[in-house]
C-alpha cells in the first residue's frame, strides 16, 4: 500500500518541479501548450496595397526555439487600412517569440499555394520579447526579406 502512494507521488513532485521551472531566468521560454495572458496583433500598413493587394498571406507564431504556437491565413487588402491584421488572443506568455509571415506574390514566377524564394514570394521575420500584450505594425520593404519558408512546409 505506501508503495503504490510512493509511485504516484513522484510524477506528482515531477509536475511541480518542472511547472516551477516555466518561464524562469534559467532560458526556459514558452512551449506550444502555454495559453498566455496576452494577445498578440501583427498589422500591415497601407504600404502593402500596391504590391500585394488581393494576394494571400501566412503568419505563423513561434517561440525563441522554433516551435510553432499560431498560424494564420489570410488576404492582403487592396484598400483598407491596415493591409491585413491578425489577431492572436490569449496567447503569449513572458518570453521571446518569432513572426514569421510570406505573401504568396508569385512575382517572376513561382508557383500558387507555395511558399517559393523571397525573390518570388516575399517573406518576413519579426523577433520580439513580451511581458504583456504586443501590437506589431509591419511597413512593406522589398529590400528586407527573410527566408521563412520551411515554417509553413
Amino acid at each position: 500500500m505506501k508503495r503504490a502512494s510512493y509511485v504516484i507521488s513522484i510524477p506528482v513532485a515531477l509536475v511541480v518541479a518542472l511547472g516551477a521551472c516555466r518561464g524562469s531566468s534559467r532560458g526556459i521560454g514558452p512551449t506550444p501548450t502555454d495559453q498566455g495572458p496576452f494577445d498578440l496583433i501583427l498589422e500591415g500598413d497601407a504600404s502593402f496595397h500596391t504590391p500585394h493587394g488581393d494576394e494571400s498571406i501566412s503568419v505563423a507564431v513561434l517561440t525563441f526555439t522554433g516551435v510553432l504556437v499560431a498560424l494564420e491565413q489570410g488576404l492582403v487588402s487592396a484598400s483598407a487600412d491596415p493591409a491585413f491584421s491578425f489577431t492572436f488572443s490569449s496567447l503569449l506568455v513572458n518570453g521571446i517569440y518569432e513572426v514569421h509571415y510570406w505573401i504568396d506574390s508569385n512575382v517572376g514566377g513561382g508557383v500558387l499555394g507555395v511558399c517559393n524564394i523571397p525573390e518570388i514570394d516575399h517573406q518576413w521575420s519579426v523577433p520580439f520579447a513580451t511581458a504583456e500584450d504586443v501590437t506589431i505594425t509591419e511597413v512593406h520593404d522589398d529590400s528586407d526579406n527573410d527566408l521563412v519558408c520551411s515554417t509553413f512546409d
